[in-house]
């Protein structure tokens, strides 16, 4: 495969990752889930948390895509959701966050997004509240790493229940500067090649909520009863079931294992060095864009972005096309922005939606966005370079 100039990833695993990955596989005498993965989650929720308040509960499980799963299914157990009952979605986002949703027997209802964060537009959802009284959850996207407004959403919809997916959007701050994710009722972060840290495939949940905490532990591993903080009180329940084989919920096999895990301490150590290198790339390619007027600019929240990637939102298909030649040419590798607007997906043909409506800012960002890549790699020449070529658009 042809080695671009501006690739859309960059490998993060470090030669010294590798060699405390081999240490490991070389001296461990247990790899299945154990302490590692232990150590690592208990890492993550002092990260997440920022040790501003009481740290949260994570779980390290298989994937991102995984732990959305394993979360939602969890909070249809622990409150009583029924089949049928709504959750409010963005239109862009991707598809394992929509997924889950039909998958357990929800009702998604679709929300556009705006062009500023590319979360829910809230004018929308405003209209949305008016017409769907009765949606019990809403499944929040913090999408290329800009944070969405929950404050707002909690006051446009105050009885739903409000979930994060903050899979690449890694440090990406709240209103009040604080960690997404740190104080959630339950928020999902991937580790997959690309994202701000890597731990080749993963993924974490956290929560702020110990009774779904347990919940989760238990569906992640099968939905055996030892997997729980009370499993004492479930032997006393089932006395006649060898108490390391309860069942005490349905479940799967959602857990990651030990080397994973050494990577994902390894990693955790400079994620703030990541992040901040990210930030500084985004502040340049605001410079780069913002005066631009064939351009949409996504100005908000400029100081709690962890940048995923460079998102160029065109203003015309004409644009767009100039743009995605441009980057051919100078071996600029590029992709449509997430999934673009997802209605517009076969896997949601043959399925029975509610509306239909247009989604015309999804529909825009699906015709007429790309995105390049953005990481700690990028450099001030390089963004001296993007500088250059977009001048011929």
């Amino acid at each position: 495969m042809k080695k671009m100039r501006w690739p859309l990833m960059g490998e993060t695993i470090t030669f010294g990752d590798r060699m405390k990955m081999a240490y490991f596989c070389l001296t461990a005498k247990r790899f299945t889930y154990g302490e590692k993965v232990k150590e690592f989650e208990k890492k993550w929720s002092e990260w997440v948390s920022q040790e501003t308040f009481n740290l949260p509960y994570s779980l390290y499980v298989s994937n991102g895509s995984t732990a959305n799963f394993l979360l939602v299914a969890a909070v249809i157990e622990k409150y009583g959701l029924q089949k049928g009952d709504k959750v409010l979605l963005p239109a862009c986002t991707w598809m394992t966050n929509v997924a889950p949703i039909i998958q357990l027997g929800l009702t998604p209802i679709f929300c556009d997004v705006n062009m500023q964060n590319y979360s829910f537009d809230l004018d929308e959802a405003k209209l949305i509240a008016r017409k769907h009284r009765d949606i019990k959850l809403i499944f929040v996207t913090h999408l290329l790493g800009f944070p969405a407004k929950n404050e707002k959403l909690k006051e446009i919809f105050p009885k739903a229940l409000i979930i994060d997916d903050v899979c690449e959007s890694h440090g990406c701050l709240d209103d009040k500067l604080l960690r997404v994710g740190g104080n959630s009722l339950g928020a999902t972060f991937s580790f997959y090649f690309g994202h701000h840290m890597s731990t080749i495939e993963g993924g974490m949940v956290t929560t702020n909520n110990v009774e779904l905490y347990d919940l989760m532990r238990m569906k992640r591993s099968h939905g055996l009863a030892r997997e729980s903080v009370v499993f004492d009180k479930y032997k006393r329940e089932s006395p006649e079931i060898d108490p390391q084989f309860i069942f005490q919920t349905d479940g799967y096999n959602f857990r990651n294992h030990e080397i994973c895990a050494v990577l994902g301490l390894s990693q955790l150590e400079r994620l703030d060095s990541m992040i901040e290198q990210r930030r500084i790339n985004y502040e340049a390619y605001v410079e780069i864009i913002k005066d631009n007027p064939d351009l949409f600019y996504p100005h908000e929240f400029e100081q709690g972005n962890s940048s995923f990637c460079f998102p160029f939102i065109c203003k015309s298909k004409e644009i767009n096309k100039r743009m995605k030649d441009v980057f051919t040419k100078y071996e600029v590798e590029y992709r449509p922005v997430v999934a673009g607007n997802l209605l517009s997906q076969p896997f949601l043909k043959n399925y029975k939606m509610e509306t239909r409506r247009k989604i015309p800012n999804a529909e825009i960002i699906h015709t007429q966005g790309v995105y390049i890549g953005n990481n700690h790699f990028v450099t001030r020449y390089d963004m001296e370079f993007l500088q250059e070529i977009i001048k011929e658009i």
